[in-house]
């Protein structure tokens, strides 16, 4: 048997595979909504008779939250853990659906076909890539290539608050050579990837309070302290007029981007201009003396996410509130410690508050940035199996986002995570009207065959 006859045969059976894939995105496992809770059961048990029917040794296993599935197949030579996550994201605004999100459907599009549903891309289209790709060389071998343990999560969409203990409670059991993380995407849509770097995110609630209830602005305003202005002069100032954060120590542990993947990084051409224009924008608002590349994979953040106070409502409320209210996020690089950071941020809060304010804070996860290194011959394999496929050379490439799994299988595993994924820019994961092109699911199917076949 060779790997043409795989790779023969994944183009045979897609219509298959994506009535498969389809059959998935019907179950609507909303992690974060409890009225969803037996949804995501029924995925996970589909998750686990699908496997089962290729002949992997597959069960739902128990967690405070929502189940995991977890599954084993033997074999001569590497051992290499996969991950996905079979929860999804809410629907709302349901309005601006085309259609059912959970009825799912293939799309023809100026741009090709589509599988159009929520979770198609993030990350139900994704995970079942890989297991189509061990189901069509099971179908032409008898066997899969290596030894293979099967991971995936229902409460990544919802802060993996079962991720952490399960990891460790069952580490013997997962701890495998390579851990494989289909959950990323194409660079620039076109550009098959390999991320070698993840950003840590550290979030923050606070609420500062001034007078102890709501008054009337045109009997107080002005001799009254307004928490807004105290909380809007504090958010203005985390950042100096060369967009540099502003947090005392936020910069301890970023190190400078080696010289190699700069060079790598340039090579790539990547389009600042039309990356902003495609949102509106035409001018790069954060460190002026970094390129808009850097700054998106390999520079640390800070952002207020949002904001409220006082009478938000329709009309007009002439109130002088009593509180007022912001989210602020960091994504963080390189050895950025976040608990130092939050610790920082918090006094820095603190004392900027004038008389007669004080400030509570509500955190939101605390993870650090994950970087891989690549001189495990397995990258370049695998770089040159994605190359073959998509006849385009690979790349190793940075992402600005957060994955907090790779950061568990290195710390709790002590394992290497490769993270390798399909998706594109438009796929408008988390939004409405998701979808996951056709060519990325089957380009991703052969993709993994080719991995496999690199890697065993």
């Amino acid at each position: 048997m060779t790997l043409d006859a795989v790779l023969s045969r994944i183009d045979t059976d897609l219509p298959q595979a994506t009535d498969r894939l389809m059959e998935l995105l019907r179950i609507p496992s909303i992690s974060t909504d409890p009225a969803f809770k037996e949804h995501c059961q029924t995925a996970a048990d589909w998750l686990v008779a699908d496997l089962q029917s290729i002949g992997i040794d597959a069960e739902k296993r128990a967690t405070p939250g929502h189940p995991m599935v977890i599954g084993h197949v033997e074999g001569a030579g590497p051992h290499l853990l996969f991950y996905g996550h079979y929860d999804v994201q809410p629907v709302d605004p349901l309005e601006l659906w085309d259609r059912d999100p959970f009825d799912p459907q293939l799309e023809d599009t100026p741009a090709g076909q589509v599988i159009r549903g929520r979770g198609s891309s993030d990350d139900k289209g994704q995970l079942m890539t890989f297991v189509e790709a061990c189901r069509a060389w099971k179908a032409e071998h008898g066997t899969l290539p290596c030894r293979i343990t099967f991971f995936f999560e229902g409460e990544e969409e919802s802060g993996s608050p079962s991720l952490v203990p399960f990891m460790q409670e069952n580490a013997d059991e997962l701890k495998s050579d390579l851990a494989l993380i289909c959950d990323t995407g194409l660079f620039e849509s076109r550009v098959p990837a390999i991320v070698t770097m993840l950003r840590g995110l550290l979030g923050e609630e606070l609420t500062v309070t001034a007078p102890d209830k709501d008054l009337h602005s045109g009997m107080y305003g002005g001799v009254a302290m307004n928490p807004i202005r105290v909380l809007t002069r504090i958010l203005a100032s985390l950042h100096d007029d060369q967009g540099r954060v502003t947090v005392p120590g936020f910069y301890d542990g970023v190190t400078e981007l080696p010289d190699a993947i700069r060079s790598q990084w340039q090579g790539l051409s990547f389009d600042h201009a039309t990356f902003l224009g495609d949102v509106g924008l035409s001018e790069p608002a954060g460190e002026q003396d970094r390129t808009p590349i850097e700054m998106i994979w390999s520079r640390p953040t800070c952002d207020v996410n949002g904001i409220w106070g006082g009478y938000t409502g329709d009309g007009f409320k002439t109130v002088l509130p009593s509180e007022a209210h912001a989210k602020v996020s960091f994504r963080l690089v390189g050895d950025q410690d976040p608990h130092k950071i939050r610790e920082s941020f918090r006094k820095m809060v603190q004392d900027a508050l004038p008389a007669d304010c004080t400030v509570t804070f509500k955190g939101h996860g605390a993870g650090q940035a994950s970087t891989t290194e690549t001189s495990d011959p397995a990258f370049e394999a695998a770089r040159v199996a994605l190359s073959d496929e998509w006849n385009i050379p690979a790349a190793y490439v940075g992402c600005g986002g957060s994955i907090p799994i790779a950061g568990h299988f290195q710390d709790i595993l002590g394992t290497t995570p490769m993270l390798v994924g399909f998706g594109r820019d438009d796929d408008q994961i988390h939004s409405p009207n998701e979808k996951y092109d056709l060519e990325s699911f089957h380009k991703g199917i052969r993709s993994w065959a080719r991995i496999l076949a690199a890697l065993s």
